[in-house]
This record gives structure tokens, C-alpha cells and sequence, in this order.
């Protein structure tokens, strides 16, 4: 059945999802601050009229804090029984005080970050980790079924965000080691392709290096074909590792390769040539560095 959606936060990412949605027969109505817009989505001047009398709200904002003041907004205004889906990644606290107070509200909500990057909102392809009661998980399912792949219900809330940020953790590692490997391999004089086709068949196989391969010309195409433009931005992965240590720092769990690889990210977007950058951009750095 049709539902009215608002939908806050009409980015890069949130543009196109609303599409989808508006694409498949939703009645979608759009604000972001900066007032872009989205196919098919009718454009709202402030948040109330985004808000008001829709059957589910969907917010996909930079930051945990702009997603309490954007809630503290909305809640009061949405109807009792609808349901608040938030797609942004946010610390594991803010997705848990949002899901509260909207309890408060006899709101349903729903955390549910995503993967894909912005191909994946774009073609309807993104992964959803969800955390939310039951009942919230089946009345967003059809909609997770259109703008994403798969939706996996990750447990209460917050665990959605949980899910997102152990899985950017393992990502970020990943491609930095992937990026270390091939340059070494350029130093010991080893062919690129051949690196590709030992390690993507072998025990070294990974995501960075099958799906997201950081050497141009080399596995499927990737943003290391088009110079590095993002798909998924260096800064965006910094702010994802400062979520997993956060994250790691409230529940006292050792993480040494997490930490490591969001101070080499930090040091690559703040004080060298990352920012705005994929962040599979780590190849082109270790070419140029030595162990000096």
C-alpha cells in the first residue's frame, strides 16, 4: 500500500533513496536545509510540513547530534502509531536516546544505517542494518525492499548502528592493508594484475580487494578508475572509525587495529590529500611513502 513519507536530509545520499521511494508509488515529501530536492519528491519548506500527518518519517543527517535536535522537532509533531526510521550513521547513544524518546511519543522507531554508498542509493541496492522492535522492522521492510538489497533486523535499538559501525571498522582496516600490500608489491617489482589474481583467489581475499579494488585497471571497475572520486569518502570513513572507538571506549573493548586505522585516516583527510577523496585513495599515499 502507498504511504505518506517525509523524508529529512536530501544529500547525496537521501535524494536518491527519497526517489526510489516516490518512484515505487509513495507519496514522498522532502526537506534538507540546504534545499535540494529529489525526483518525484515534493519539496517542503520547513520540517513541520515534511512531518505532519505522514505515516513514516525517514531522516538521513550528518551527525548523531543534528539527529536529537532534528527528533526533538519532529516527534512531537508526527501521529501517534507512525513510525521514525533513521538511515543515518550516528553514535549507538544518540540512535538509543531517539528510539526512547520516541517511544515516549507511542512513535515506533526504527535505526537503520546503511551500505552501498551512494551507487547502492542509486540503484536501490543499499544494505540496511536495522535495530528496533519487531513491529517497526515490518512496517519499514517494503521499504527497505525498495531502495536496498537486503535489510538484516540487527536486535533492539541501536543495534543497527552497532552493526554499521563493526562493519566500517573491518572495512577501513581492510584497505589499508589491501593499499600496504600493493605497494609493496610495486617495490618488490611484482605485476599489479598478478597481485590481483593470487590475492583474490587466496587467503587474502577480502571486500576492498574483490568488489573495491584501490589499483586503477585492475578488478572490477571501482573509484580507483575514476581518479578516486568518491564513492564512499575518506572523510566519511574517518568519521565511522571515531564512531567504532567511541563506541569501543563506552563498552571497554580492545580495538588497536581500529584506533590505528582512524589516526592513519585521520592524518590522510586533516593533514595530507584525502579529503574529498574516495577512501580507497590509500594506494596512491603508500606509493609515495617509504619507511623513513
Amino acid at each position: 500500500m502507498s504511504k505518506k513519507i517525509g523524508f529529512i536530509g536530501l544529500g547525496n545520499m537521501g535524494a536518491p533513496m527519497a526517489a526510489n521511494l516516490a518512484k515505487a508509488g509513495h507519496s514522498v515529501t522532502g526537506y534538507d536545509v540546504a534545499g535540494t530536492t529529489a525526483e518525484g519528491v515534493t519539496a517542503a519548506s520547513n520540517l513541520e510540513s515534511a512531518v505532519a500527518g505522514m505515516d513514516v518519517v525517514i531522516t538521513m543527517l550528518p551527525n548523531g547530534s543534528i539527529l536529537r535536535q532534528v527528533a526533538a522537532e519532529v516527534l512531537p509533531l508526527m501521529e501517534r502509531g507512525s513510525l521514525f526510521m533513521d538511515c543515518s550513521t550516528v553514535d549507538v547513544e544518540s540512535a538509543k536516546n531517539t528510539s526512547q524518546a520516541a517511544e515516549d511519543a507511542g512513535i515506533l522507531a526504527i535505526d537503520a544505517p546503511v551500505s552501498g554508498g551512494i551507487g547502492g542509493a542509486s540503484g536501490g541496492t543499499l544494505t540496511f542494518m536495522a535495530g528496533g522492535s519487531a513491529e517497526a522492522f515490518a512496517i519499514a521492510k517494503p521499504l527497505f525492499d525498495i531502495m536496498g538489497q537486503k535489510a538484516v533486523h540487527c536486535g533492539d535499538a541501536g543495534a543497527g548502528q552497532a552493526a554499521k559501525i563493526c562493519n566500517n571498522m573491518i572495512l577501513g582496516v581492510t584497505m589499508i592493508a589491501t593499499c600496504e600490500a600493493f605497494a609493496l608489491a610495486d617495490k618488490l617489482g611484482l605485476d599489479r594484475q598478478k597481485m590481483f589474481d593470487v590475492v583474490s583467489t587466496s587467503s587474502g581475499y577480502s571486500w576492498s580487494m574483490n568488489a573495491y579494488c584501490p589499483a586503477p585497471g585492475v578488478g572490477p571497475v571501482s573509484p580507483a578508475d575514476n581518479g578516486y572520486a568518491p564513492g564512499f569518502a575518506a572523510e566519511l570513513m574517518l568519521k565511522d572509525l571515531g564512531l567504532s572507538q567511541q563506541a569501543a571506549e563506552m563498552a571497554n573493548a580492545d580495538t588497536p587495529m581500529g584506533e590505528l586505522a582512524r589516526a592513519i585516516y585521520a592524518q590522510f583527510v586533516e593533514e595530507e590529500d584525502g579529503h574529498g577523496r574516495d577512501f580507497s585513495a590509500m594506494l596512491p599515499r603508500f606509493e609515495k611513502r617509504t619507511r623513513g
